[in-house]
């Protein structure tokens, strides 16, 4: 059993990134090795500059969501600012709407002329023109930023949650005002936290594909991950599109590496010997201003875009605006009735999303325990392979799954099995951190008892570990799922006509231009990720994804 789920972590990890490496190194006709493809993939000004736009578009989202996170976060932990549930259950819907949904959103808002937001201020200054304009690099930084910065919440509030008040006491006492004292001395403290959430920002900034797509293209200039997709247009170019991914794997190994030698310093420590108390700072009239900007952040990413949305998945012409005259249920009807692609694309979200979460957790439990048990020498090597997947972008990782599983033997193009394979080898490592924390929370003695008594390894942990850690368990497989159903980067390279899913049924219409299907087709991946959320909230609390 044990060789078995080696050798599948193997096929399902290893091999896909050994072929990546091979293939950018075989000359397209086959038959020996070649740097051919690097210098096709670097040779050209247009594919650099591609590069030099996904490390420029990185830095600036990342400079915006310190900007976004880091006050919201402090307003949040240390303050007595109000409604921080309301505030929190914000960052929640933010971090479970997929940024190309809020990419539409605001081409809606801010496209020039036709946007709400020009119109809006036309009317207002009776100009010709609008002060917005969402296709250009500047609204592609700030629609990634405002749905990458609770990657930085939620680590700067976590960081700030553990902060004794006393060194802010002491710096009140010498005079401090509230906002040195925040500069000087909190926000010095957390510094490892908001790094980390950063180099997490930046990695998912450059690793995106849809919100670029969207915004991007239409604005004539490039990305890594679009230049990808053009290596794919025909003639198809597997072997220089494998090349091409060298960089961004490079960034991404080397960032993660930074980022666990800048968490591995102490930020700070206890010298008391117990921990100190932690008191909220009592801003006065200043907290509502706090308020007003915390729910200014929530209006950019949540309020503004979902009323959107809406508006215009239930009008038969969007730009017509608010009116019952404009009210219409076609969109939907169309989409769910008669738009059979559509009912195929839901099915096979929840499907594919659901089998690769209970895939994860079974496999991550299960990786996760011969570890804690050292049933084989190996074991180790396991964790840090199904970590590795942590590591790539997913538009890598659905790259190297076409180049290894589309073509014969395997001939898995297109299918179902290749998707759900692409998903469990995506997430996994959400998994398997989740349950290798849990299973450090219990004692090995109830394990050591059940098999005194003559019970096989699966009875333990069927009837004795999976009980105890169904809360934990639970909460790693909602974290698979929320992600793996708006997945669209790992998606792109290995979904079929057959097995479309609504990420890429998004960016099927997107092409068609028909915005009020496009919405229509939002609001039911939003039902699906809001009941995603709802259950969480449920069953777990309202802070599950600091806990899982």
């Amino acid at each position: 059993m044990t060789a078995a789920l080696v050798i599948f972590l193997l096929l399902l990890i290893a091999a896909p990134l050994v072929k990546l490496a091979i293939s950018s190194l075989e000359p397209p006709d086959g038959g020996g090795l070649t740097l051919a493809n690097y210098v096709a993939a670097f040779g050209n000004a247009r594919h650099l500059q591609a590069l030099g736009n996904s490390l420029l578009l990185g830095i600036a989202v990342t400079a915006c969501c310190i900007v976004f996170a880091v006050p919201l976060a402090w307003a949040v932990s240390r303050t007595d600012m109000p409604l921080k549930g309301l505030v929190r259950l914000t960052v929640l819907a933010t971090f479970i709407t997929p940024s190309y949904l809020g990419g539409v959103a605001w081409i809606l808002l801010a496209a020039p002329r036709a946007g709400w937001l020009n119109r809006w201020a036309m009317a207002l200054t009776g100009g010709n023109t609008g002060p917005f304009n969402i296709y250009s690099f500047t609204g592609l930084v700030f629609v990634v930023a405002i749905y990458a910065y609770p990657y930085v919440f939620v680590a700067t509030s976590a960081a700030l949650d553990l902060v004794s008040s006393e060194m802010e006491d002491a710096a009140s006492i010498l005079g401090s005002s509230r906002l040195r004292t925040a500069l000087r001395v909190t926000f010095p403290l957390v510094l490892p936290a908001i790094f980390a959430g950063s180099i997490v920002a930046f990695l998912d900034t450059i690793a995106l594909f849809g919100t670029p797509a969207l915004i991007a293209i239409p604005a004539h200039f490039s990305v890594m991950t679009t230049q990808l997709w053009n290596f794919f247009e025909y003639p198809v170019q597997v072997e220089v599109a494998a090349a091409y991914c060298a960089p961004l794997l490079g960034i991404t190994m080397f960032l993660l590496w930074l980022q666990r030698v800048v968490l591995n310093r102490k930020g700070y420590i206890s010298v008391t010997g117990k921990a100190g108390e932690r008191r909220l700072i009592r801003l006065g009239a200043w907290r509502w201003v706090a308020l007003l900007y915390a729910l200014f952040i929530g209006a950019l990413s949540v309020y503004l875009p979902f009323a959107t949305i809406c508006q215009a998945a239930f009008s038969k012409a969007w730009g017509r605006g608010f009116s019952l005259q404009n009210l219409t249920l076609a969109n939907f009807r169309y989409l769910l009735f008669e738009y059979p692609i559509t009912q195929q694309s839901i099915a096979h979200t929840l499907l594919y999303s659901g089998i690769a979460a209970t895939s994860c957790v079974v496999l991550g439990l299960a990786v996760a325990y011969l570890i804690r048990s050292r049933i084989v020498p190996a074991a180790r090597f396991l964790g840090g392979l199904v970590m590795a997947p942590f590591v790539i972008p997913g538009v890598v990782l659905g790259m190297a799954f076409y180049a290894t599983y589309a073509p014969p033997p395997a001939a898995l193009n297109g299918t179902a099995a290749i998707v759900v394979l692409a998903f469990i080898a995506r997430f996994i490592p959400i998994a398997y951190a989740n349950a290798s924390a849990a299973l450090r929370s219990i004692n090995p003695e109830m394990e050591q008892a059940a098999q005194i008594l003559g019970a096989a390894r699966g009875t333990t942990i069927r009837r004795i570990l999976a009980p105890l850690l169904k809360t934990s368990l639970t909460g790693a497989w909602l974290m698979v799922f929320i992600p793996a159903a708006r997945e669209l980067s790992t998606a792109l390279f290995v979904i079929g006509p057959q097995t479309r899913v609504l990420a890429i049924l998004m960016l099927d219409l997107n092409e068609e231009g028909n915005f009020e299907i496009l919405a229509a087709s939002g609001c039911i991946l939003l039902v699906v990720m809001l009941a995603t959320l709802v259950v969480s909230l449920r069953l777990l609390g309202r802070d599950f994804m600091l806990r899982t």
